[in-house]
């Protein structure tokens, strides 16, 4: 995209993060996009994705199939942005050492899924301060009326007392907002349940640009209908959430394999013992829908291949599949675990990475606002 390009290095040796010369250094001026005379000019940037993951609760076969994956594929065809968003996780009480522990879980679970921090940028929101200082920014052109209609916020405070909501729980499609535009983002790959706040996003944006002239890239959201949305295994009439009142709702990615054969073997199924998808079979839809995201097979293979048999068959051998294909990844988890230096290193790389880049955004805002730039 005209405008946006940045500026490209080499890459550092595998195995180890990013150096800091990998940063994005270039001056926040028109110029640094066009290159010096008898200099080859630079390929046109890959599109950019950003996304976050909050640090509650046991992370789980959804975020996994529903996201995780995703982000690794992505890494192919786009630069990518991967944040833990820390700042979202506190507009729920959280307890601090709880809080830190899961932060570095989620970076764990970038890595050991696939997400390699030589192509991407791995990184905690709280590193960067420049998030909260566009969201203050995003507030001032952002209306009250917009964030009461947002879905989210209705359904977590129904039926409390107005003067009991925080102002985080409100002010939170904002702070989302910032960590998109913030990196320039060109798409954002998201659950269903986060199109509203991508909207408003790109509502936001556009505001601003038609304001203050143009500043932000207003991205668009990119929602996976395969293995986007894996329910609960005790109602699949629910997502699959780490927040559910049962462990049997969901498989934690670090779940001994004989807990992952108890799951599925328990995990609800629907009237009649014929193994086929359908509105009319929500379980069992949602059961093949696991197997084959896992198995990389179509759905309808599937169904031929257990025509005749009974859930029992199916779930013995999900449990097996799903087994198999968590294996590495709990083995991955495990070497970083016990080598925590790595992850607080990618992590502090990551940071500095992403600090380059929003610095070139802040400045480029603060001048179109008018506020007076920093000696």
């Amino acid at each position: 995209m005209a405008g946006l390009a940045e500026r490209r290095t080499e890459r550092p040796r595998r195995g180890s993060p990013p150096s800091r010369a990998s940063v994005d250094s270039t001056p926040v001026s028109a110029a640094a996009d066009i290159p010096p005379p008898n200099e080859t000019p630079r390929p046109e940037r890959r599109p950019r994705v950003f996304s976050g993951t909050q640090p509650t609760g046991a992370l789980h076969l959804g975020n996994y199939l529903g996201a995780i994956r995703n982000y690794v594929a992505m890494q192919e065809t786009h630069d990518c942005i991967y944040c833990v968003v820390d700042l979202h996780a506190i507009t729920a009480r959280q307890q601090r050492a709880e809080l830190r522990r899961n932060t570095i879980d989620v970076a764990n679970m970038f890595l050991a899924c696939g997400v390699d921090p030589e192509r991407s940028i791995v990184l905690v929101q709280s590193h960067v301060p420049a998030h909260t200082e566009l969201m203050w920014i995003l507030n001032t052109i952002t209306y009250m009326g917009e964030l009461r209609r947002m879905t989210q916020y209705k359904d977590k405070t129904a039926g409390a007392e107005g003067e009991s909501i925080a102002v985080g729980l409100f002010d939170y499609p904002v702070l989302m907002a910032a960590d998109i535009l913030l990196y320039r983002a060109d798409a954002v790959p998201i659950g269903e349940d986060q199109k509203q706040h991508v909207e408003l996003t790109r509502d936001v944006a556009e505001r601003f640009n038609n304001a203050f002239g143009k500043t932000f890239v207003v991205p668009e959201p990119i929602i996976r209908s395969e293995g986007a949305r894996v329910m609960s295994l005790d109602d699949p009439a629910k997502k699959m959430s780490k927040s559910a009142g049962s462990e049997n709702s969901y498989i934690a990615l670090m779940d001994p394999p004989d807990v992952i054969r108890r799951k599925i073997r328990r995990a609800v199924t629907d009237s009649g013992s014929e193994v086929r998808g359908g509105s009319d079979k929500p379980a069992l839809t949602n059961l093949l829908d696991i197997y084959s995201a896992l198995a990389g097979e179509p759905v309808d293979e599937l169904v031929r291949r257990y025509e005749g048999k009974g859930y029992a068959d199916l779930k013995a051998d999900l449990g097996e599949v799903a087994v198999e294909a968590l294996a590495p990844i709990q083995t991955r988890i495990r070497e970083l675990e016990a080598d925590k230096s790595y992850t607080l290193e990618v992590l502090h790389t990551g940071a500095e990475r992403a600090e380059a880049i929003a610095a070139r955004t802040l400045a480029k805002v603060r001048e179109r606002v008018g506020l007076v730039p920093r000696a």
